[in-house]
């Protein structure tokens, strides 16, 4: 048994069976992340505090205590996720010596099912950008190739999870934070519907907008970790895709792709229409105007207040522009002082995104899935794997130099902004090695629904070998 090798279902199985003790599983995964320490996948990590967590957890087992689904399990944590007495940095200077005094009511469901807090993982500052290249604490590399971007802003989750650090991880996802970084690294992320995971204690960007979700190498990893924090505990079956129609929405979604992208993901829907999948091609009316105009002024107007709202709620004796003159990514710094000052939304903007634009975002997609009949939209994750570090304002798509930012959120956030859950699945790797993402995206509150799709789907696509790294 390869313990680097084990979904965390395994590993919570093995640990159950005495087959080896948590203490034991935590040295062999810290000698891991020590061995990939140029991957920078973590900005805070204690190896004696984890050894000591699983040292109790082999204590209670050892007692015959009651223990959890998560019993002995280490996870990485998004860095702007609270951790009591654990650096929550957000990966801002600014922020460095926030230890918070209680844990995230996410990170506690989690720590309350057996789960240890391995480390914090590394982010793009401030969770505004999708690539990761923090100039505060140094870039996330992708185990896949280390001179490319781990996607992001939860990169360095994605970076343990796929390089074998940890079993699983937890992310936030305002735009597509867990589910870019997911399709780069090769690994399976879940955007819940939002509002039904906690959003306390976390470093914000919009309250209308964000979440928490689950990172791991398995669709089953990811329904435990959903279950652990949302409640609930009977088994998910996988759906019969026989019958099962997806909206294919060729419009906005499949076009302007990356060659290779394209013809991983062409072949994911043969794969699903061979399994008895009916695919119906059929774009959602207005999808990217109503994105456009609902996404930013919605994230970029909340973010002063909800950020001023953390650091007084944290007595971190700072405010938001305080917080902004430390910022040390250019990107991030350029735009937030931008609204510190004269680029802020005005609130008249802000209530027609808020109050018109998002609900006709939101009312597009009902009538999507109610005329089409469609249980779910499959799309790639992204246009384009992974880029080289650095290619921070533009990248070359299809021969054209493009908003970096803008291509790698252009599928994940029209979903994001109607607050839709949504579920990226590694769909194969691209003729240079790059894995590439596939997504299906379902009616808002049908999370168990997605989850379910993908367990149906997940063992139909490629497994991928574990990274070169």
């Amino acid at each position: 048994m390869d313990m680097l090798e084990l979904t965390i279902l395994d590993a919570a199985a093995a640990l159950a069976k005495g087959e080896f003790t948590a203490v034991e599983y935590a040295r062999r995964l810290l000698d891991r992340a020590s061995r990939l320490s140029s991957l920078n996948a973590f900005i805070h990590l204690d190896g004696e505090a984890v050894l000591a967590s699983a040292r109790a957890a082999d204590e209670r087992r050892g007692r015959g205590e009651k223990c959890g689904p998560l019993h002995g399990i280490p996870l990485a944590v998004k860095d702007n996720l609270d951790t009591a007495g654990v650096p929550t940095t957000a990966g801002t200077p600014g922020l460095r010596a926030n230890r918070p005094a209680r844990n995230a009511p996410v990170v506690q469901k989690l720590l309350d099912a057996g789960a240890i807090v391995f480390g914090k993982a590394n982010m793009h500052e401030l969770a505004f950008g999708i690539t990761s290249n923090n100039a505060a604490f140094g870039p996330a590399r992708n185990p896949w190739s280390v001179t490319r971007i781990a996607g992001g802003s939860s990169g360095g989750t994605g970076v343990a999870v796929s390089a074998r650090m940890v079993p699983g991880g937890i992310g936030t996802d305002t735009g597509g934070s867990i589910r870019i970084p997911a399709a780069l690294c090769g690994i399976v992320g879940f955007r819940p519907t939002v509002g039904l995971w906690p959003r306390t204690g976390i470093v914000p960007i919009s309250h209308t907008r964000d979440t928490a979700g689950p990172m791991a190498r398995s669709v089953g990893d990811c329904v435990l970790l959903h279950r652990a924090v949302t409640g609930g505990s009977e088994v998910l079956a996988p759906a019969s895709l026989r019958g099962t129609r997806l909206g294919v929405p060729r419009g906005h979604f499949w076009a302007d792709l990356e060659g290779d992208t394209a013809r991983v993901c062409e072949r994911v829907l043969a794969v699903l229409r061979d399994a008895g999948a009916e695919l119906v091609e059929a774009d959602i009316p207005d999808v990217a105007r109503l994105e456009g105009s609902a996404g930013f002024p919605i994230a970029l107007h909340e973010t002063v207040g909800d950020l001023n709202a953390y650091l007084r709620d944290h007595g971190l004796g700072l405010d938001f522009p305080a917080l902004v003159r430390e910022c040390a990514s250019p990107d991030v710094a350029g735009l937030l002082r931008g609204l510190a000052g004269s680029g802020a939304i005005p609130e008249v903007a802000y209530r027609q995104a808020l109050d018109v634009d998002r609900p006709a975002l939101q009312q597009a997609y009902r009538l999507y899935f109610q005329s089409q009949g469609v249980d779910a939209v499959v799309f790639p994750s992204t246009p384009l794997p992974a880029t080289p570090i650095g290619e921070d304002e533009t990248v070359m798509l299809n021969g054209a130099a493009v908003s970096t930012f803008a291509a790698f959120i252009r599928n994940s956030s029209p979903g994001s902004v109607a607050g839709l859950p949504g579920l990226s699945l590694p769909a194969g790797l691209t003729s240079t090695g790059l894995p590439v993402g596939i997504e299906f995206d379902g009616p808002a509150g049908s999370d168990d629904r997605i989850l379910a799709l993908g367990l149906a789907v997940e063992p139909l696509l490629p497994s991928l070998l574990p990274p070169p790294c």
